[in-house]
């Protein structure tokens, strides 16, 4: 039986995106990969305080369809110093890093676990969302109603290549925010913004009030703001994450986020 979280926990990734959109501000989304060092959660306070509106956190998985290779090798380093879903969710548990917090994985892992078990290990460790990209559609609807009935908000994936009848499933059923996919492929920085992902956006946001967020392909300041004249904001995983592989100055990854957050600011 899944414990009922406090009122001011449902659904918080959703109310604190909201509460910023109406603001009129841009949101910021930051992945980093869980228990990839021993200092990861330092890492994620980090980005939290150079001002991420939420952080996406990887829980690594053995055959990640989704991603490329930066967020390949960070996986697989993670592993390889022993990280588990329960080892991540149990560090997360004992902090507080201010924004809101979602998990983003495989679907064998929740499935492994069960789905109601799963759903009460990220809400007591203080995790409010999920992202479940090889989960299809068609096949989630009990996973959705498990998220729901506690308060966790699951994010759903739309593609530009998707049709307008699924991309209106999608937004009823998305929490949280909407994904757009911004292009074809598999996570990784690119040198130019890709057209699909700002064609994606205003097709979404022709759909929903929800937040709209594009991921995938977003690499720099430049690109995040470009984007930001159509979306209501950016997930940022692999830039950041190969920022994170290549140094262990944490000055370098909290000016990097600093950047997408001045960026997003004055766009």
């Amino acid at each position: 039986m899944i414990t009922q979280p406090d009122k001011e926990s449902v659904n918080n990734l959703e109310i604190r995106l909201r509460e910023k959109k109406k603001e009129g501000k841009k949101l910021l989304v930051c992945y980093i990969t869980g228990g990839l060092n021993s200092h990861w959660l330092d890492t994620l306070h980090a980005v939290a305080d150079a001002g991420a509106d939420a952080i996406e956190i990887g829980i690594p998985f053995s055959d990640p369809v989704m991603d490329g290779p930066v967020i390949q090798k960070a996986s697989m380093e993670a592993l390889k110093n022993g990280a588990t879903p329960f080892s991540i969710l149990t560090q997360l548990s004992k902090t507080d890093a201010g924004v809101p917090l979602a998990v983003m994985t495989y679907y064998n892992l929740v499935y492994r676990m069960g789905e109601e078990r799963f759903a009460e290990q990220l809400l007591k460790s203080g995790v409010t969302g999920a992202i479940l990209p090889d989960l299809p559609l068609d096949e989630a609807d009990n996973w959705i109603k498990v998220g729901e009935s506690s308060g966790l908000a699951t994010v759903l994936l739309a593609a530009p290549t998707t049709r307008d009848q699924r991309l209106l499933d999608i937004v009823a059923k998305s929490r949280g925010f909407v994904y757009a996919v911004g292009l074809l492929g598999v996570t990784g920085e690119r040198e130019e913004l890709s057209e699909s992902a700002t064609v994606l956006a205003s097709r979404l946001k022709s759909h929903t009030d929800k937040p709209v967020l594009v991921g995938v392909g977003i690499s720099n300041p430049a690109q995040a703001k470009a984007v930001c004249q159509t979306a209501d904001g950016v997930v940022v995983g692999s830039a950041l994450v190969r920022r994170i592989l290549e140094s262990e100055n944490l000055l370098a990854i909290t000016e990097f986020v600093k950047g997408l957050r001045e960026s997003l600011d004055n766009s």
